[in-house]
């Protein structure tokens, strides 16, 4: 019969999980979330606790169960389950065996509450000032980029969906206006999907279809990264249908040394050049291919040397999907916001423990 577990045998389990590389406990040791709490009390608002009540869970505790969630791309359900059942989980928290354990709705108005106080732009500036502390200066010049995150596709009626462009609420009941996300967008994007397997009219097998159209649903996230580090500097979020060169003058981050600007040729307009020339940095936008007729020999160039260094931006994205799982599942675009925030941050944590482990910085 096994023995009663004691505090030892505890130890000796976290022994074994630092033996075997726990890289939560590697976040711990290089990312201190204290640096969050000031910015978290603001934003919680925390009220006075002098008349008595259940005194509310420590706040870096629930915000690091958040960054939980990105990491692993984890649903509220989830996230509650895997802090009971993981040491890791648990001693990245700073809980004991017998700490109360938030659940699923306690995680859910926590986030929501930074919702209510649009924090997130706060959370990402005391990083990006925790960086420059530690001397992260964006050195490289900035890639800017975007990429649209699928939420879940709803169900309408062609009288809903107009209602919904001419700014009207469908007459819904309460129960399932809450269900029906109308702030996230159509739009399409170029992919590649695998065909029917046979043989095509030139006699060859049919694998793959590339630049196909494919119609999607939901926001798009743009980004701002620095080009030597590849950290996330500046962000915004809207809704899917959004063009993506509008967003330039929000994403061009003055603090840069580097004044060049690398983006694909989406960016490209008069607008957005005169914006990169007054911000006092240098466009590095590729060129567009002119209507009608061939793109000049010089611009193909430059695009293809400048391809070289925009494609960076595509591993964040790449990163972010493939293994943070991140996909909207919250409705409206404050919760998108917020989810896409903390999955950027969730990036910069993950590319900061690699950068400290490589580099010692500026």
């Amino acid at each position: 019969m096994a023995g009663q577990t004691g505090l030892f045998n505890l130890q000796d389990r976290y022994a074994e999980l630092s033996k075997s590389g726990d890289p939560l406990e590697r976040l711990s040791s290089v990312m201190d979330f204290e640096v969050f709490r000031p910015t978290l009390d603001a934003a919680l608002g925390r009220k006075d606790r002098s008349k008595g009540g259940r005194p509310p869970l420590d706040a870096v505790m629930m915000f690091k169960i958040l960054v939980l969630q990105a990491l692993y791309g984890l649903s509220d359900e989830q996230a509650e389950y895997q802090v009971r059942d993981r040491l890791s989980f648990m001693r990245f928290l700073g809980l004991g065996l017998g700490d109360r354990v938030p659940d699923r709705t306690t995680i859910w108005l926590f986030r929501e509450a930074l919702v209510t106080a649009g924090a997130m732009e706060g959370l990402f500036a005391r990083f990006d000032a925790d960086l420059k502390e530690r001397g992260y200066f964006a050195l490289g010049g900035q890639i800017i980029d975007a990429s649209i995150v699928e939420a879940p596709r709803q169900r309408l009626t062609r009288e809903e969906k107009r209602q919904i462009r001419d700014g009207e609420d469908p007459p819904w009941p309460p129960a399932k206006a809450r269900q029906k996300d109308t702030q996230a967008r159509w739009t399409v994007k170029r992919g590649r999907v695998k065909a029917k397997p046979g043989p095509t009219l030139d006699g060859s097998e049919a694998r793959m279809v590339e630049g196909l159209l494919i119609p999607a649903f939901g926001y798009k996230s743009h980004i701002t990264i620095d080009r030597r580090f590849r950290l996330i500097q500046r962000f915004i979020v809207t809704d899917a249908a959004r063009h993506d060169g509008a967003q330039l003058p929000g994403l061009l981050n003055p603090d840069a040394f580097d004044s060049r600007v690398w983006a694909d040729s989406a960016y490209r307009s008069k607008a957005n050049e005169a914006a990169i020339t007054a911000a006092g940095r240098r466009s590095m936008v590729h060129f567009r291919k002119p209507k009608g007729r061939p793109m000049p020999e010089p611009h193909q160039r430059a695009n293809r040397a400048r391809s070289a260094v925009r494609s960076a931006v595509e591993h964040v994205f790449a990163d972010q999907k493939a293994r943070m799982g991140l996909f909207i599942r919250t409705i409206g675009l404050g919760r998108a916001t917020v989810k896409i925030g903390l999955a950027n941050l969730a990036y910069n944590f993950r590319r900061l423990i690699w950068l400290e482990g490589r580099t010692a910085p500026v």
